[in-house]
């Protein structure tokens, strides 16, 4: 990339209110900003940095503060393999602590399956995240990369419900009960998405449901697929069929949990936007089947946003 273009933010920071300068300094950082001297900070050249940067210089400018905004194809100095070597080296901290984890969480013996996925999901959130900021590829993403595989592979072979090995033939009824929500809407969409492509659903009134031959129950009592320990049924039902190396499904899967079991695990900033959209779209819906079809579209754009 020895014609890498740049762009180039210069700011002063009012001294009031106290707290803008520290929201700023973590703006920076969140996009991946190169700090190349005091209130001079740099990102390769593309639109997504450019509408990154904009937005900072928007938020210092109306605090009355100043700002500077510049495409630069040289910065004197410093050529563009050294530009790069210093955005390489920017996270190679972030990597090492996340590798240590990694390593930590191979070795670690005392761990219950959910806490262990839920360990494993906050490291792969917090690996996709350094991903979308390292432009240059640090030399340690590769050592991270092949860890986190070891750590999804090693979740594979625990077991997470009765029979997580179980195939599930095509065509099958699926039984849930009625007046379905955000788990069991989730769970649907993923049954239909991934794992049985022409199922069928039945919604019963769990008391009086008398369990037929070739029907599979989830997010029931006794259910095939349901909550186990600390899992929603949207959890094992990926842990089930193996679809843990789906980063986008875990994003997903980390929502469902947080808005299902409300126990505030992982905090996803999505969260609370996507349990505003599932309440609003069940007072809306009274009818299941319609509110699986319109909540197929929602987790649909939801997991293609991740990927």
């Amino acid at each position: 990339m020895e014609n890498q273009g740049w762009l180039l933010l210069l700011h002063q920071i009012p001294p009031k209110p106290a707290y803008f300068r520290a929201k700023v300094l973590r703006r920076l950082t969140q996009v991946g900003a190169l700090p190349v001297k005091n209130s001079a900070y740099l990102l390769p050249d593309s639109g997504d940095a450019l509408e990154d940067l904009e937005w900072i210089y928007r938020e210092i400018t109306q605090q009355g503060g100043a700002a500077w905004l510049f495409r630069a194809e040289t910065l004197a100095g410093w050529t563009s393999p050294q530009i790069q070597d210093a955005f390489r080296e920017l996270h190679r901290a972030e990597f090492e602590s996340l590798i240590e984890q990694g390593r930590t969480l191979l070795r670690q013996a005392t761990l219950t399956p959910g806490e262990t996925l839920a360990a494993y999901h906050r490291l792969s959130r917090r690996n996709e995240e350094l991903r979308r900021v390292d432009f240059f590829e640090c030399p340690l993403r590769k050592e991270l990369e092949q860890l986190m595989k070891q750590v999804g592979n090693e979740l594979h072979r625990q077991e997470v419900t009765g029979d997580p090995s179980k195939q599930v033939q095509s065509g099958q009824v699926w039984v849930t009960r009625k007046g379905v929500r955000v788990d069991r809407i989730a769970s649907a969409w993923l049954i239909r998405r991934f794992i049985d492509a022409e199922s069928t659903f039945r919604f019963v009134e769990e008391d009086s449901y008398c369990h037929q031959a070739r029907e599979i129950r989830f997010d029931m009592f006794e259910g095939e697929f349901t909550h186990h320990g600390d899992t929603c049924t949207f959890e094992v039902l990926i842990s089930a069929h193996h679809l843990r190396g789906d980063g986008g499904l875990v994003a997903v899967a980390e929502i469902v949990h947080d808005i299902d079991l409300k126990d505030d695990r992982y905090q996803r900033g999505e969260t609370i936007g996507v349990a505003r959209l599932i309440d609003g779209l069940c007072l809306q819906t009274p009818v299941d089947e319609l509110r699986l079809e319109r909540g197929a579209l929602i987790f649909d754009s939801l997991y293609q946003g991740f990927r």
